[in-house]
């Protein structure tokens, strides 16, 4: 036993009393944050590049900065990478693929002719690990999206195309649940948009309705296959108009009872979706979350403890909202070791919800009903300072990874052994 972990357990007893005093179990909030999974991005292990091998740019307002030695070349090491960034994360979670990531034997295969065949890989290998995979369609890197345009295509042909991908990737996600025993969540997201104040904001609008009826045509047993649809404020290239806003698909998932997916990236920088949880999950059965960490635009960071992450956490846990919300990340940063990155943002989106599960909610919502706002502000600020790290140290040691900056050392240890001989 080394030293540090001889103190884990005192310490978490202690911790133990002192959130007993205010009525909060930590043994129950360490049971409950057991049973939540977390879908981690496959792209921030290679920068986005898929493999495809078409030498495309990612395009469609997606920007990848940094040159960190060791990303990922092929499928196999990206799964390798994967196993070892969740052999330092608390919990069992899922991994979330695009359709970039098939493997097609080298062989050319477009993208509207994908199938679950291209990637029996993923899911022989998500059998072998007992994962959950989910989906999204790849609407960028591609000659057909160089414009900045694909659903919402002025083109028939080409929006056809792009109608026919979406029909694709939803058999495919049909075909993850089916295989893995596990819902998969496939989700929509496209670039369309424009640099410039357009001349017709309804066109391109009217053409997307249009498309994602058709792309949504097929009915698909949900215990398969359930989908979202993910609105985003402006992107590169995309700066005065994007087709796709949150008003665009609020509508249409309320409309046509899909999950709308909020990524805290796509708001404006002063904007939280923490906010808009409650009121959205008032006329929608589940949603889903990419949760990201926006830098002044959606520069997609790896996510840290700030207090936007903690209150999205709360969120969840307050409106007891996690068994109708879909947690996934979706930050890559090319300028740090790229397993490190995967942990930093799983272990810090645990962190923050295992810090609102330990907060006196029953006591700070009695105080909100007598009208004692004062009490609750000073309870809320006190509970800022409850030592939920010694909670949190208790719950990665008894489930068997790292306690505090131990996973660093077996990161970089991996960088010695192995990313460190990719060249």
């Amino acid at each position: 036993m080394t030293e540090q972990s001889s103190t884990i357990e005192p310490a978490y007893r202690l911790a133990e009393e002192r959130f007993a005093r205010l009525g909060v179990s930590t043994e129950q909030a360490v049971a409950k944050l057991a049973t939540v999974s977390i879908s981690i991005h496959c792209w921030q292990g290679d920068d986005v590049g898929g493999f495809e091998n078409m030498g495309q740019e990612i395009g469609g307002g997606l920007a990848v900065t940094g040159n960190y030695p060791g990303k990922a070349r092929t499928p196999e090491e990206l799964r390798r990478d994967f196993e070892k960034a969740t052999s330092l994360i608390p919990g069992k979670h899922r991994l979330n693929l695009h359709a970039s990531y098939a493997e097609t034997g080298g062989r050319r295969v477009e993208r509207d002719a994908l199938g679950p065949e291209h990637f029996g890989n993923w899911i022989a290998w998500a059998k072998e690990q007992n994962l959950g995979l989910d989906f999204n369609q790849t609407y960028f890197a591609h000659p057909k999206a160089a414009d900045g345009f694909t659903l919402a295509h002025p083109d028939p042909g080409i929006r056809r195309f792009w109608i026919d991908h979406g029909i694709r990737c939803r058999q495919i996600g049909a075909a993850f649940g089916r295989e893995l025993g596990k819902t998969c969540l496939t989700n929509l997201w496209i670039p369309d948009g424009m640099k410039d104040t357009p001349a017709d904001r309804r066109g391109p609008r009217e053409r997307l309705v249009e498309a994602l009826d058709a792309v949504f045509a097929q009915e698909i047993d949900t215990r398969l296959n359930v989908d979202s649809v993910e609105g985003k404020l402006f992107g590169i290239g995309s700066e005065s108009y994007v087709v796709g806003s949150h008003e665009f698909y609020l509508g249409y998932a309320i409309s046509r009872r899909k999950l709308l997916c909020l990524d805290a990236g796509h708001f404006h920088p002063t904007e939280t979706i923490a906010d808009k949880i409650s009121s959205v999950l008032l006329y929608l059965p589940q949603i889903a979350l990419h949760v990201s960490r926006g830098v002044r635009w959606d520069s997609d960071h790896v996510v840290t403890l700030t207090d936007e992450l903690q209150s999205i956490a709360q969120e969840l846990v307050r409106g007891n909202y996690l068994d109708r919300v879909r947690i996934g990340l979706d930050y890559f940063d090319a300028s740090i070791n790229r397993l490190a990155a995967w942990v930093i943002g799983a272990r810090n989106m645990l962190k923050a919800l295992l810090k609102a599960m330990l907060e006196p909610a029953e006591r700070l919502r009695r105080l909100e009903e007598e009208g004692d706002y004062t009490s609750r502000l000073a309870l809320q600020e006190e509970a800022r300072t409850l030592p939920f790290g010694a909670v949190w140290d208790f719950y990665c040691h008894t489930s068997g990874v790292p306690v505090g900056e131990d996973w660093l050392a077996e990161v970089k240890r991996y960088e010695r052994d192995v990313l460190s001989k990719r060249t």
